[in-house]
């Protein structure tokens, strides 16, 4: 009875909390986006039990997202693109809700919005042309840096997933997952994605010659990690979820990106908030309440 009555006194919370996380993702209306996604009759993409709706379900993608972000970023063609066309400054929670959408659409949308989904983007990317600051041209539909920002959200939505996910893949799971984001890939036109971690691995540091800390990439940094547009009340849970997605990156990242690097701290106080705030995102998205939202399969 105890236990009923103060979840009971925590429901006004529980539920505030889940509504501002769902409109800052899936926009205004989250529940009209969950019938689109989850409602619409036909074939999917992926089967319920395939790793991707597993991994993309979870609060861990949080995290994930702004570790791929970080990562995505030291491609200096990559990040002069984004810089340039994404207005990632102007609409962040745009952007954000945009990325969102497409992630769901294509773990668990039909196959039809899915498609339309990726036609849509591949679209957007035949349009985003120009040059890099020191003179270098880009083209967002480049396989080459489709392939660098597909490497970089597989090995973060992985990463985070392993560390902060309601419960870790194993060996056979890691691959699967792998194996489902390369599906997505060759959709919006990368070329011989990895299909395995051996392989995802191997294709990242093919990359690392390429990759080093821009103006841009440090500026953005700094945006998403310092100046984000987040209101003052969410600024302490919002900077344990920063601070487990640094914590996540790889130790070459931290000087190009002018981040610390603090092994010590990482690996017990920012590992331990960072879970407590996933488990707490994770709580909230289950709400009876939003029962109808199916927020449990929403990225």
């Amino acid at each position: 009875m105890a236990a009923t009555t103060q979840e009971s006194l925590l429901d006004p919370l529980r539920d505030g909390l889940a509504r501002m996380i769902l409109t800052k993702v899936a926009g205004p209306e989250p529940q009209a986006a969950r019938a689109k996604v989850h409602n619409t009759p036909g074939p999917r993409w992926f089967a319920p039990d395939r790793p991707i709706r597993r991994v993309h379900g979870d609060a861990s993608m949080f995290a994930g997202g702004l570790r791929a972000l970080l990562l995505q970023s030291l491609h200096p063609l990559a990040m002069a693109a984004v810089s340039a066309h994404s207005g990632y400054r102007g609409d962040p929670w745009g952007r954000l809700q945009r990325t969102s959408y497409f992630l769901a659409i294509t773990t668990y949308g039909a196959a039809a919005d899915a498609e339309e989904a990726v036609a849509r983007v591949r679209g957007v990317h035949e349009r985003v042309r120009g040059s890099s600051p020191d003179g270098v041209k880009y083209h967002a539909s480049d396989p080459h840096l489709l392939k660098w920002v597909h490497l970089a959200e597989v090995d973060s939505f992985l990463a985070a997933h392993q560390q902060y996910g309601a419960a870790s893949l194993d060996a056979a799971e890691r691959d699967g997952y792998v194996e489902d984001m390369a599906q997505v890939a060759r959709a919006v036109g990368v070329v011989e994605p990895p299909t395995t971690q051996v392989e995802l691995r191997q294709m990242l540091a093919e990359y690392r010659p390429e990759l080093r800390g821009t103006t841009e990439a440090r500026q953005a940094a700094r945006f998403i990690l310092i100046h984000p547009p987040v209101p003052l009340a969410a600024r302490p849970a919002y900077a344990v979820l920063t601070a487990a997605a640094v914590g996540l990156l790889p130790w070459w990242t931290r000087w190009p990106l002018r981040l610390p690097l603090m092994p010590l701290a990482e690996s017990t106080v920012v590992r331990a908030a960072g879970d407590g705030l996933t488990r707490t995102i994770r709580w909230a998205l289950a709400a009876p309440s939003l029962a109808g939202i199916d927020v449990d399969k929403s990225p």
